[in-house]
């Protein structure tokens, strides 16, 4: 049977304007179609536009130009053939689990009787058999999602989007309630015709997934597209499965010259998007990577699984362990430097001491803030200014987050300290 496009993105672009009105390139020059019968996962760090573009898709906020069609009509609004599940599980939490259901059903007209069935029929079909009085703090987080996307499914929609749907809950869970989907899916019980995920774990987009495309960063641009044509279920511990895990780690860590470039940037610009992880974790992995048995070097998915987190968690701590030259990532694998290997070995005082060595060395941010205090005669400065300068590059809520990294490695390199209850640096206490 030949397959038809469901979505189609042609040259599509979105900005998001910072506090001082400049605008920030998320989307770029964005070319992707979802085709019938396939499911497709998204994967990017965080700030590639994975949301953005599911956003796009589901007309919940435009493109600044290019084109995003469903079945050939471009997409203006929210259209009645596309569904979204989201992370936050999105209920109403005054709602019984079967008024949620059925909201979509009744903001399309469906009559009461027509809605009770459907709902039912649904919640049977999701695993919420005789949940429909219940109120959503009543149940479990895993419970709390099936309702969210039992009500995606209840309007039966001709393409389904996942918006890290599973990531919210443990691994056992996700796991659980992620084959329960393909099952509804690989058996024909739901209408569906495409499934669009946005992922941040790997495993998780192999063993669902059709294709797996890969986005680069600032802007998000899609980089590289793998096919999958493994049967499904798929098995975790096969061969197939765990060299296709290889390979997309291999993708994810390969560093194209446009972002190589941006390493570069990173050592120049102050307002560059430190990687969201802390010190604990940055030491954690490092610790792990230099014991045996990687002994200074390791397959990141076999880091991943001793590591017991996320990739969302690790990619960060990843990227950080580069920016400061503890450890170097090319091709799926992760060396210590001989620094890094030194750090490892080193007292608490001596990797105090190499951490602000390091980060005067790389994050502008953090070299800035030190001498802006070292010309101030009180050696201490409001957080504002900082807050102001990153703000012209970046969203509200990502400067905050970005002087928040900037401050807690700071003080732990004892490069300055922060006082918490009046937003003040000031140069450390010898």
């Amino acid at each position: 049977m030949d397959r038809i496009k469901l979505i189609e993105l042609a040259g599509v672009a979105k900005s998001f304007g910072s506090a001082e009105g400049a605008p920030r390139k998320i989307l770029d020059g964005v070319n992707f179609a979802l085709q019938t019968g396939e499911i497709v996962a998204l994967l990017g760090k965080s700030g590639s536009g994975k949301s953005t573009m599911l956003r796009i898709i589901a007309g919940l906020i435009p493109a600044d130009a290019g084109r995003a069609t469903y079945r050939g009509q471009e997409i203006y609004g929210p259209a009645s053939g596309i569904a979204m599940v989201f992370q936050s599980f999105a209920l109403f939490p005054w709602l019984t689990v079967q008024q949620n259901v059925e909201l979509g059903l009744e903001a399309q007209g469906i009559d009461r009787n027509e809605r009770e069935q459907r709902a039912d029929a649904m919640l049977d079909m999701i695993g919420l058999s005789g949940f429909g009085g219940a109120l959503p703090r009543e149940l479990s987080g895993g419970m709390r999602q099936r309702v969210g996307i039992a009500r995606a499914l209840v309007i039966g929609p001709d393409v389904l989007l996942m918006d890290e749907a599973f990531s919210a809950l443990d691994v056992l869970t996700g796991e659980t309630l992620r084959d329960d989907i393909l099952e509804l899916w690989d058996t024909d019980r739901i209408p569906t015709k495409g499934i669009l995920i946005v992922s941040h774990n790997i495993e998780e987009a192999v063993m669902m997934a059709d294709r797996i495309i890969i986005l680069s960063s600032d802007p998000g641009m899609i980089r590289s597209e793998i096919k999958i044509d493994l049967p499904r279920p798929r098995d975790v511990d096969s061969r197939e499965v765990r060299a296709l895990i290889d390979e997309v780690y291999g993708l994810m860590t390969l560093r194209p010259a446009r972002e190589a470039a941006l390493d570069t940037v990173a050592q120049a610009v102050p307002y560059y998007r430190l990687p969201d992880t802390d010190v604990a974790r940055i030491e954690g992995v490092l610790d792990l990577l230099a014991a045996a048995p990687f002994n200074g070097k390791a397959d990141l998915p076999h880091l991943a699984e001793e590591a017991e987190l996320s990739d969302d968690e690790l990619f960060p701590t990843y990227e950080a362990l580069n920016l400061l030259g503890l450890a170097h990532v090319a091709e799926g694998d992760i060396l210590l430097t001989p620094l890094g290997i030194r750090y490892a070995e080193a007292d608490h005082s001596s990797r105090k001491a190499i951490f602000g060595q390091q980060l005067l060395a790389h994050i502008p941010l953090a070299a800035l803030i030190r001498e802006r205090l070292e010309q101030e005669p009180a050696g201490a400065l409001p957080e504002k200014p900082f807050l102001d300068l990153l703000e012209g590059s970046l969203e509200e809520e990502e400067a905050k987050r970005v002087l928040e990294i900037a401050v807690e490695w700071g003080r732990y390199g004892e490069v300055y300290e922060y006082d918490y209850h009046t937003g003040r640096l000031k140069m450390p206490e010898e």
